[in-house]
């Protein structure tokens, strides 16, 4: 399954009124801790496919929703299970924590 590009749009419909688990990484292009999580995110969207969505979202570009869930570092990666923010992780975090926060 492919990563899905959240934004302001789509954010409600893809990941609040989603059933299940969604992993959202907040993320700027200029990051380099970012740049770091991106194949780490990609390739957990892989590993799992379709039992867990995967999303992206550039604060740069939706302010708003850094705003709306308190962003205050990047990458900020959150796990939400039936539309409710389950866990937060803030920087680089590894694959396999990741992994273990989404069983």
């Amino acid at each position: 399954m492919s990563v899905l590009k959240l934004t302001s749009e789509n954010f409600e419909s893809e990941v609040k009124k989603s059933n299940g688990t969604v992993i959202v990484d907040f993320y700027a292009d200029w990051c380099g801790p970012c740049k770091m999580m991106s194949p780490v995110i990609d390739n957990i969207a892989e590993e799992l496919g379709d039992s867990v969505k995967v999303g992206k979202v550039n604060t740069d570009e939706n302010m708003d929703l850094a705003e709306e869930f308190g962003i205050m570092s990047i990458p900020t990666i959150m796990i939400f299970k039936d539309g409710q923010v389950e866990k937060v992780f803030h920087g680089v975090t590894s694959k396999s924590e990741l992994l273990d926060a989404l069983k």
